[in-house]
């Protein structure tokens, strides 16, 4: 009791504090990013929409293209996020989210008239693009507030992003519509709702001065409960699939689905209230790349230096012990040093960053690594992405009624695949010196072989497809953004990532507006052709059914992305030497 009084009078204070804590702040952008993955509803809501508007496979692909566009193009968001206040950059986003898919149920509800594709090809564009508007205040705050822990942060938001989709479908469970397309108004509303009820929260609050002992433990419980979300999803969906659950079960479950979403704000409430004030840690905002960018001319004479040494080095001072051959090299870069400003020798200056440093966009956009990597994630990739949109129409064709436990399922993988490969390639690269990209190969792999799985039409192919699909797209998002800032440096990083992310727009578009729709529609006119003959039963609508509607195209795309793994294991022979360089020499 003798506390109670001197609780109240700090309440105030400690209230300051929390709202000013970058704990919250990192918790409030996972549960933004709970909300802004909402374009892997795209497989829930375009039967929906197919349905209820009469459009064909082809039709389809435009709205999924679309989507793609929208969920890729986020240079506009991360220029004004240098402009404006991480609030702003939020309400973008929720009126684009809000407009776009407001305007998308009105009308496929037919409550609006009936209006050309490409008006729900812009509605869609525009309320997938405000997605981008979401992630970029939650990342670059969250990035500020946590400059030493970036992989870890940025880890859990991008996997929260992968689960909100199932989230939101679980969420959307305890309404039981009749409608089908109350789906998309959920969509149009709910991250509106809590997206401005968060605005003011997500911001940089000069994490950097906040650093704690407990910072690590607080990490593991983070990582413990999105591992717990992801398991309990994962459980929910199969017992809705295999069994008839009531709604008074289904709305328990997803009671416990909020419980666990809300734990991480423990945190921040537990330092705050709950923890002896503590001398706290400096993190320093200044990294490396910008110290030498402020010793520019300093930066540029050594740089060129050590580039001279690397040329006149003997070859075998590679292999000394590590003590004798930096005391080699130390020597000789003095004696260059020397002889450069006695004018006895002339060094070579560089024509442009090597790989390793820091290049702009355009000077990545002239390396031949950098289009291996673009070219490979546009076969695999985008694969994993035509899959993905097109996962609806394919439970459909195999006779599932409700899609929304596939598009669910998949979310958790690719959730699991972003943590997973992330974990992964830290190992290759720590352990063995390997290049990341390795790690890249290897999912790559997995992705082959869960569509050939599919285009062999075997047992349980759908439920194969949807779980190593989900995993290895994911990994790609984990280990695309570490290799970019390893190979192209940090100066230009979200430039240079925002374009290889458009590499899944790019597959997509060739993939599932050209290849997929059109097989689906060529093998869906041969049903109805049949069916006018009086071979098979009447139907109303052009659809395919059977696994024939999709092998073909799972064929094609196995294939491309055996093709993309050559290409990852280009880059991997090319960028050996450079992984050398950063993490050491292979144990094996």
């Amino acid at each position: 009791m003798t506390h109670y009084p001197i609780l109240m009078t700090e309440l105030p204070e400690r209230l300051r504090a929390l709202f000013s804590n970058r704990w919250l702040v990192f918790v409030a952008s996972m549960w933004v990013q709970s909300c802004s993955g909402i374009g892997y509803l795209f497989g829930s809501i375009s039967p929906v929409i197919k349905g209820n508007m009469g459009y064909n496979q082809k039709q389809i692909a435009f709205l999924g293209v679309a989507k793609d566009l929208g969920d890729g193009i986020g240079f506009l968001a991360g220029s004004l996020s240098e402009v404006l206040p991480m609030w702003a950059i939020l309400c973008i986003g929720v009126a684009q989210n809000f407009v776009g898919y407001g305007l998308v149920w009105l009308i496929v509800t037919h409550t609006l008239p009936t209006l050309p594709l490409w008006v729900l090809c812009v509605a869609i564009f525009v309320g997938t693009n405000g997605e981008t508007y979401f992630n970029t205040a939650a990342l670059v705050s969250c990035v500020q507030n946590f400059p030493k822990s970036r992989g870890p942060v940025v880890g859990v938001l991008k996997g929260f992003a992968g689960l909100s989709g199932a989230i939101i479908t679980q969420l959307y469970a305890i309404f039981n519509a009749s409608n089908e397309a109350s789906l998309i108004l959920m969509i149009a509303v709910w991250p509106s709702i809590v997206i401005l009820s968060l605005m003011f929260v997500i911001r940089p609050v000069d994490g950097h001065r906040q650093v704690r002992p407990s910072d690590s433990s607080s990490f593991v419980f983070t990582y413990s409960v999105c591992l717990i979300l992801a398991a309990y999803l994962l459980v929910v969906l199969l017992l809705t699939d295999l069994v008839d659950l009531s709604q008074t079960v289904i709305t328990v479950f997803t009671v416990g689905l909020i419980i666990i979403i809300l734990l991480p704000v423990t945190i921040p409430f537990k330092l705050v209230f709950f923890s002896e004030p503590l001398p706290l840690t400096e993190e320093s905002l200044l990294f490396e790349p910008q110290r030498q960018e402020l010793n520019k001319s300093e930066q540029e004479g050594s740089e060129v230096i050590l580039s001279e040494v690397e040329d006149e080095k003997p070859a075998e001072i590679d292999s000394l012990p590590t003590p004798e051959r930096q005391k080699r090299i130390a020597h000789l870069q003095a004696k260059l040093f020397q002889a450069a400003a006695e004018g006895a020798v002339r060094v070579r200056r560089k024509k442009g960053p090597r790989r390793g440093e820091n290049f702009t966009l355009f000077q990545a956009l002239v390396k031949a690594d950098f289009w291996l990597i673009f070219l490979s994630l546009v076969l695999a990739s985008g694969s994993g992405l035509t899959v993905i949109d097109n996962l609806g129409q394919m439970c459909e064709s195999l006779g599932y009624d409700d899609t929304q436990i596939f598009v669910s399922m998949i979310s958790i993988w690719n959730f699991l695949g972003r943590v997973g490969g992330g974990y992964l390639s830290e190992i290759i690269i720590r352990n063995y010196a390997y290049p990341r990209p390795v790690a890249m190969a290897i999912a790559q792999v997995i992705m082959a072989f869960a569509l050939f799985f599919y285009a062999m039409g075997w047992p349980g192919a759908i439920y194969v497809l949807t779980i190593l699909i989900g995993l290895s797209y994911g990994a790609h998002w984990a280990i695309v953004p570490a290799t970019a800032s390893e190979l192209f440096g940090l100066k230009s990083f979200g430039a240079v990532y925002n374009f290889l992310a458009l590499s899944s727009t790019v597959g997509s578009l060739i993939f599932s507006g050209v290849l997929a729709s059109n097989i689906y529609d060529y093998e869906a006119e041969k049903q109805a052709s049949l069916k006018l003959q009086g071979l098979v039963d009447d139907g109303s609508s052009l659809s395919c059914s059977g696994v024939i509607c999709y092998s073909v195209t799972c064929g094609i795309l196995s294939g491309l992305c055996i093709l993309a793994v050559a290409l990852t294991l280009i880059v991997v022979y090319r960028t050996k030497s450079v992984y050398a360089q950063l993490y050491g020499n292979s144990r094996v």
